[in-house]
């Protein structure tokens, strides 16, 4: 459904929706998309509320830094927030101020030049097209200039990024009970035994990580949780062969203020046809429509973006209904539902 999702939601009948998995905006302006302005309001989460069956589960995507304001809109529209889950990652990449260098870049002080690197060792393979093969010396300035600058030397203004919350929360039961509810409406639990982790089938945690080194170090036994690796170009461009590959920026950077690289050339620039910047892994969607939508029920999605929560519930056998407001990603939605039925 391509639109608002408060108003294509009015087409939807009340109580028909056996759950909900979304990844909706975090609010956060993320590479200044105005989609991302803020979190959905209360009327987006009681228009849901009023699509799902009762007891059935939402499961939202949120941004560490706004995830409290997405969790109070859910609860305020008249969900009862029943836990959160955590997807942790060791690939997040720190958008940290360094205040030692902006204080001697205000004081109008040159750093002195301590030594030298080429742009290959920063930047590697992620170099615009255009400067790829040509050698680029950067000279490093790790010095402080000033007095002030030495005094605040290592200061920065963020932590790396490294999960990700997910709010699981219920419509209330229309019922005395879980058991009469799930009798009635077929909603309400929790797919325990099909959501196990690992041959030893362990309980299901509210923990998800994506295998990595570093998670894998920290959890020491990593298998007791499911785990998820961030979406593969394979992934987000699958389904799509018949569409042309664009030009794609990830910006990255590790002392903007911003956000934002100065240049192309400081971003990460590849080419994909699945040009949406924030892309879910379709085994991650996979794992969570799974886990609380019942079986032959119909997932909803209102915010489908490029279509991972779809890809995920139509591939393992559940109905779908997505609504997304940018027609171009609507577009990138259907191939990749399609290819997946």
């Amino acid at each position: 459904m391509l639109g608002n999702c408060v108003e294509q939601m009015k087409f939807i009948a009340t109580d028909s929706i056996d759950s909900i998995v979304t990844d909706p905006p975090y609010g956060i302006k993320f590479m200044s998309k105005k989609w991302d302005c803020d979190v959905p309001s209360v009327a987006v989460w009681q228009e849901c509320l009023r699509v799902l069956k009762p007891g059935g589960h939402l499961l939202a995507f949120a941004g560490t830094r706004t995830q409290h304001r997405m969790a109070v809109n859910i609860e305020d529209a008249g969900f009862k927030i029943r836990d959160m889950m955590a997807w942790i990652y060791g690939s997040g990449f720190p958008k940290s101020h360094n205040i030692s260098k902006a204080l001697d870049k205000a004081a109008g002080a040159e750093r002195e030049v301590t030594g030298s690197r080429t742009a290959d060792d920063i930047r590697g393979g992620n170099m615009h097209a255009a400067n790829r093969g040509v050698s680029h010396t950067i000279e490093l300035r790790d010095k402080p200039a000033t007095p002030e600058a030495q005094q605040w030397e290592g200061w920065g203004t963020a932590l790396k990024p490294a999960l990700e919350p997910i709010t699981v929360a219920r419509k209330p039961l229309s019922e005395n009970t879980v058991a009469a509810n799930v009798l009635k409406h077929g909603t309400g639990g929790i797919n325990i035994d099909e959501s196990r982790i690992g041959g030893e089938g362990r309980f299901p945690a509210n923990l998800i990580h994506d295998g990595g080194d570093e998670v894998v170090d920290v959890l020491k036994d990593a298998a007791r949780f499911f785990y998820c690796p961030k979406a593969s170009k394979k992934d987000r461009d699958e389904g799509l062969d018949k569409m042309e590959e664009q030009q794609f920026v990830q910006w990255q950077t590790g002392n903007g203020a911003s956000g934002k690289p100065s240049s192309l050339s400081e971003g990460r620039d590849t080419k994909r046809r699945n040009t949406h910047p924030t892309v879910k892994p379709t085994d991650l969607m996979r794992y969570l429509v799974r886990l609380v939508t019942p079986k032959g029920g119909t997932v909803l999605d209102p915010f489908m973006g490029s279509g991972s929560t779809g890809k995920a519930a139509v591939s393992d056998g559940f109905d779908f209904i997505g609504i997304e407001i940018d027609p171009d990603y609507l577009a990138i939605a259907k191939e990749r539902i399609d290819v997946s039925r």
